[in-house]
């Protein structure tokens, strides 16, 4: 059963990733506009952001500390969406999730991410 559910989530990732048709399929418009760290650390809890900045370090267990112009705020970036993609603390990505406001403060939670 562990077998088939790595496998089937293999499939998805290179649907997601990979080149082809499956991967032009879907809403293909605009989307939500970024906002800056500042304006991200006042939205609600799960808010859906988009941030353009630089991630400055990694803190450890898939959080990472990312930067602008404005500020810092802790991102939280499974593993996952780290395939194919090498960046570094000089690199500006853009980084898509929501905000996650908890008893820990305030963090972002990562849903995609790209090098620009």
């Amino acid at each position: 059963m562990k077998r088939m559910m790595f496998f089937a989530g293999m499939i998805g990732i290179m649907l997601v990733f990979g080149t082809g048709t499956a991967a032009a399929q879907g809403y293909t418009g605009p989307g939500l506009d970024a906002v800056t760290v500042v304006e991200a650390k006042n939205f609600r809890d799960d808010t859906p952001v988009v941030l353009r900045g630089k991630i400055e370090r990694f803190l450890g267990n898939e959080r990472y500390l990312f930067t602008d112009s404005t500020g810092t705020i802790t991102v939280e970036i499974d593993d996952m969406l780290w395939v194919g993609l090498s960046i570094n603390q000089n690199d500006t990505v853009e980084v898509s999730g929501e905000v996650d406001k908890d008893f820990r403060g305030i963090e972002i939670e990562v849903n995609s991410i790209k090098k620009i």
